[in-house]
């Protein structure tokens, strides 16, 4: 940590806080997420120990519950319950040094993902089914596997944003701090455009379009609910819509722009206007709908690109993602071609 005025609490061996602590957000960290806080902070704490301490409202941020993507702001004061008795076996197993054969593993899986790399950043193509972080029962994710790039110094790459498990696509990674807070930056400010492609059951009316809602968690549920404005965690989401094309009045492809960041939004938002996201598990909601043949029950989602200013100052980084497997046996199937794009017609504006 930097200089900020925390108040003291013992330590045990594990450098974890045996006793309740406040610790102050520095102004480095202003605009972090709260999970890559405490991985910054307390690396020993695994991501599904972190999961349950958020849960069971032990972690506060200024008094407030939080959740993992919570976005600090320097002067905030973080709540941090004893760790100490809280670290699971399999955290302590997963700090130990990993064996050399899955390290290159590792680095080689992560190498045949990157789209574009530099002294700054990578930009990764995550596979569907792959976790960005550790959470119960997972044993392989992006973030573990980012520790084949650990330097001389310790530092490893950092994540800046996050996919859910079962989308693929773009994710970008950041290689230094000095680019993670940069662009962390911009995705607080809005300075970037994500674009999002999907298939999705039926046809959105109006074909382009804006939808605007509250969303929250759904208690004792891994999934959110749009909500009313006032409820407890509730949080505006706005997403952005076009359909490209269509077959008939089963199936469309659409571009997605996510305006706001929040857990599953695209997801739920789809399923909200009445045309949930071909294979979603967890929000296709209409009743009796058979799956066209051929087209296999997997999420048709992809996070397709990225426009983001570099974090060196000089220029933009520009990438998009090639369809997964799965989308592209479904495009295929309904002749559609993503040739016919067009980023000045069909981007959702």
């Amino acid at each position: 940590m930097s200089g900020s005025q925390n108040k003291a609490a013992p330590q045990n061996n594990g450098g974890s806080p045996v006793k309740i602590e406040m610790r102050r957000v520095d102004a480095d960290e202003a605009g972090m997420r709260l999970d890559r806080w405490f991985k910054e902070n307390f690396p020993e704490l695994g991501f599904g120990r972190l999961q349950k301490l958020l849960r069971t409202k032990q972690v506060r941020v200024d008094g407030k519950r939080a959740e993992s993507s919570t976005r600090l702001e320097k002067g905030q004061e973080v709540r941090i319950p004893p760790l100490g008795v809280e670290l699971a076996a399999d955290d302590r197993k997963n700090a130990r040094p990993r064996p050399r054969k899955l390290v290159d593993s590792d680095r080689e899986a992560i190498e045949q993902m990157m789209l574009f790399e530099d002294a700054h950043v990578m930009v990764l193509n995550k596979p569907a089914g792959l976790a960005v972080q550790g959470g119960s029962g997972l044993t392989r994710h992006v973030d573990g596997m980012l520790d084949a790039f650990t330097n001389q110094k310790g530092d490893k790459p950092r994540l800046v944003h996050r996919l859910d498990r079962e989308t693929s696509g773009i994710l970008l990674v950041a290689k230094t701090r000095r680019a993670a807070q940069e662009l962390t930056k911009a995705f607080r400010h809005r300075n970037t455009r994500k674009i999002y492609w999907a298939m999705v059951a039926g046809v959105p009316k109006p074909r382009q379009g804006r939808i605007s809602t509250y969303l929250a968690r759904d208690e004792g549920e891994e999934r959110m609910r749009v909500a009313c404005h006032g409820d407890d965690e509730a949080q505006h989401a706005v997403s952005l819509y076009n359909v490209v094309e269509q077959s008939g009045q089963k199936l469309s492809w659409v571009s997605l722009k996510p305006v706001t960041g929040r857990t599953h939004q695209l997801r739920a938002h789809a399923a909200h206007i009445g045309c949930p996201i071909v294979g979603d598990p967890k929000y296709f909601n209409i009743k009796n709908w058979e799956l066209p043949g051929g087209i296999q029950n997997k999420l048709h989602l992809l996070a397709r690109r990225i426009m983001i200013p570099h974090p060196s100052g000089n220029g933009v980084i520009d990438v998009s993602a090639p369809l997964p497997s799965h989308m592209q046996q479904t495009w295929n199937l309904l002749g559609m071609d993503v040739k016919d794009y067009d980023p000045d017609i069909n981007e959702p504006e």
